[in-house]
């Protein structure tokens, strides 16, 4: 008596088929599951819905229409929630130690849900730093049939006929501290930031990732920049939604469309529209799960020989909706034809070049073709040198000319929060080069991004006049001459452990280079004599991530 219901080239007939398995039928049937529906392909709505999050307080709706489309292809969703943790409210404390460790924790979830209730495809729904990057590096993992659907970006902030993003009220802490706008202007500038839901109105690492997604060929044409309150933001869930079924018939997995060559070409498109500086770590995270290789030195290669196409906050003024009005991501695809290979295949069914036939710029002041890019190279920068031997990472389009090379002396702190209080007390002064140690993956542990404090120099006038280095990260919302993720970490005995106050720090841009002016016998013996600070925590998931974790410059990924 074989009781058969479903082809078995779907994996989810081992759950449903053979009289052994009546019990998981019986409880399909006691959810409301006809016999009928049992033979149709079983898909994930992988869902990261939160209440206590912006960008993830609309994606029930985005879950339903996603629903809606897998129902008319004829495959059965099945909505399942992760977590889903903002970083803007996760600064400037503690909290923010949790941020970067959920990206595996998220990823992990997923690959237990899918493999243990034997999905046959999955839509995963995610719009935020931590959350999309861990939904791909899930799908390239389990690499069953598999679309992103990324939530889109709020509304940029009105405010006196000027567009904003909610970083920039961080900015205006040094402005109301100096007395320049008073606490009411603050208020209301409180009141307008942030105006619903969505990802930040900028280019941080929310929205780079998003075109990280659309330029993986992973997610439909027009996902990245439609905007969280977008009547097109529901329509691309529904159509990845009627996809899916398709993708999980003809066989279609994540790593047929992912391959080395598609991977750098994503990285470029992401870089040419000034992608954030934690693409440094979640492109390398993602190509270990697609059991590619993504080195930093790769990625500045690829920095120099990408043109610079759109200045988006916080690197220029234009924000996210500029560019999804200047036709989004296809058209800086086609500015970028011939740099990139179009004719790669993508969850679609077709080519980027098919995807976008027809597709024009309808704004050159926000899409730039390359004839007249902002610069030769685009968004990030690979440093190297005695203070960071590994690597470290700048996002070179947005620091100003003047401070492309420096040189000053350390001012150093073991947390954000002592640096933060040393700018708003002014104790940094105009040349000095800012040190934060012991907040890399392991030291922080969790690397903690450090807005706060590169925010606080903006606000006190010092963005142009302070360098900031640090073994930690920051976020997309970050500019100025901000270096992070330095490697080593110092708490790996990397050389940013020993620096100390009045050494002198040279960073030179252009030509890639981060120094101490120490010699490299009083490194070594500086080195032989530190004392690591005692680790922050000693229990719990961090204590656990702590022991496991790699370092920034190999993604800050998990070792088994």
């Amino acid at each position: 008596m074989m009781m058969k219901y479903k082809d078995e080239k779907y994996p989810s007939a081992k759950v449903v088929n053979g009289i052994t398995m009546g019990g998981p039928r019986a409880h399909f049937r006691g959810m409301g599951l006809l016999s009928e529906e049992l033979s149709k392909p079983f898909i994930g709505i992988i869902n990261s819905h939160n209440e206590m999050h912006p960008g993830h307080i609309h994606l029930d709706k985005v879950a339903k229409a996603a629903k809606d489309g897998v129902r008319t292809g004829g495959g059965i969703p099945f909505e399942v929630n992760t977590i889903s943790i903002c970083d803007g409210f996760a600064q400037g404390h503690d909290g923010m130690c949790f941020v970067l460790p959920s990206r595996e924790n998220i990823a992990d979830s997923i690959e237990l849900y899918a493999r243990a209730h034997r999905l046959d495809g999955m839509l995963l729904i995610a719009g935020c730093d931590k959350i999309v990057p861990a939904m791909l590096m899930a799908m390239l993992r389990i690499n069953i049939p598999a679309i992103m659907v990324t939530g889109g970006p709020m509304k940029p902030g009105r405010y006196k006929g000027e567009n904003y993003a909610s970083y920039e009220l961080k900015e205006k802490v040094g402005e109301l501290l100096k007395g320049h706008i008073s606490q009411d202007e603050y208020l209301r500038m409180e009141e307008a930031l942030s105006p619903g839901p969505g990802s930040c109105s900028m280019m941080g690492t929310a929205n780079t990732m998003s075109v990280m997604s659309e330029a993986l060929g992973l997610a439909m044409t027009d996902s990245a920049m439609a905007h969280a309150v977008d009547g097109k933001k529901l329509r691309v869930a529904k159509a990845s939604g009627l996809r899916i079924v398709d993708l999980v018939n003809e066989g279609i997995r994540p790593r047929d469309i992912v391959t080395q060559e598609m991977l750098e070409d994503a990285l470029r498109v992401a870089m040419s529209v000034g992608g954030s500086t934690n693409a440094t770590l979640h492109v390398p995270a993602i190509a270990h799960e697609a059991q590619l290789k993504l080195k930093l030195e790769d990625i500045d290669e690829i920095s120099r020989t990408t043109p610079y196409l759109c200045k988006i906050k916080p690197s220029g003024n234009h924000t996210p909706m500029d560019l999804d009005e200047a036709g989004g991501i296809p058209v800086v695809m086609k500015e970028l034809d011939g740099i990139i290979n179009l004719d790669r295949m993508t969850v679609t069914g077709k080519t980027f070049r098919e995807n976008i036939t027809g597709r024009e710029n309808l704004n050159e002041q926000v899409i730039r073709p390359i004839s007249k890019a902002y610069s030769s190279e685009s968004s990030l920068a690979i440093l190297k040198g005695n203070l960071a031997p590994l690597g470290a990472v700048v996002k070179q389009t947005a620091v100003s000319p003047s401070m492309l090379k420096h040189s000053g002396p350390a001012v150093c702190f073991q947390t954000e929060e002592q640096a933060t209080e040393a700018i708003y007390n002014g104790v940094v002064q105009s040349g000095d080069v800012i040190v934060i140690k012991y907040e890399g993956p392991k030291g922080g542990p969790g690397m903690r991004e450090m807005l706060t404090a590169t925010t606080a120099l903006i606000g006190m006038g010092l963005g142009d006049s302070v360098a900031l280095v640090t073994d930690g990260r920051f976020s997309g919302a970050t500019r100025g001459p901000c270096i992070g993720h330095v490697s080593p970490e110092a708490a790996s005995n990397g050389t940013i452990a020993i620096v100390e106050n009045g050494d002198v720090i040279e960073i030179n841009i252009p030509k890639r280079t981060l120094n101490v002016r120490l010699s490299e016998d009083e490194i070594k013996s500086r080195l032989e004599k530190i004392v690591h600070p005692q680790p922050k925590v000693t229990e719990g998931y961090l204590a656990r991530y702590r022991n496991h974790v790699t370092s920034a410059h190999e993604g800050a990924i998990l070792k088994i």
